[in-house]
């Protein structure tokens, strides 16, 4: 699986945003510039993340965008929903007919993945993505002798 450019630009987007959080508001052009994201693009993400409820769009001469709701209430589920809709990576959870659905053995297991998917970027939070991955150990792997 695979996010759409999209999706990945979204993510982008909205940790710029959360940088300026606390500083005032931001526009999409400066969201753009600091990105390195087209205008256009920009302005297509903020919309369906305003939509979403994770930037908020004030008007007026101090106007801008700001983040919906604290970074740390913002997870990399919310965004990519926002852009992508439901999170699945089977069509046949959308009750999309399927030719192999009467005796495929993966239906049931499919909400199953599904939803660990979507834990897995529910657990990471943009305020998360705001600092550095702390440093991992690296996995120890077992030399089987024959």
């Amino acid at each position: 699986m695979r996010l759409s450019n999209l999706a990945d630009y979204a993510v982008i987007t909205m940790c710029q945003a959360a940088l300026h959080c606390g500083n005032g508001r931001v526009s999409a052009a400066e969201l753009a510039a600091e990105t390195g994201l087209p205008v256009p693009t920009v302005q297509k993400l903020v919309s369906k993340l305003t939509a979403a409820g994770l930037l908020r769009s004030v008007r007026g001469a101090h106007g801008g965008l700001q983040l919906g709701r604290p970074a740390a209430a913002i997870t990399v589920a919310d965004i990519v929903e926002a852009i992508e809709g439901p999170i699945a990576l089977a069509t046949c959870i959308d009750h999309v007919p399927c030719d192999f659905e009467a005796g495929c053995s993966m239906k049931p297991h499919w909400p199953i993945i599904n939803n660990a998917l979507r834990g897995a970027l529910a657990g990471i939070t943009l305020s998360q993505l705001r600092n550095p991955p702390a440093p991992r150990p690296l996995p120890v792997v077992e030399e089987h002798l024959a």
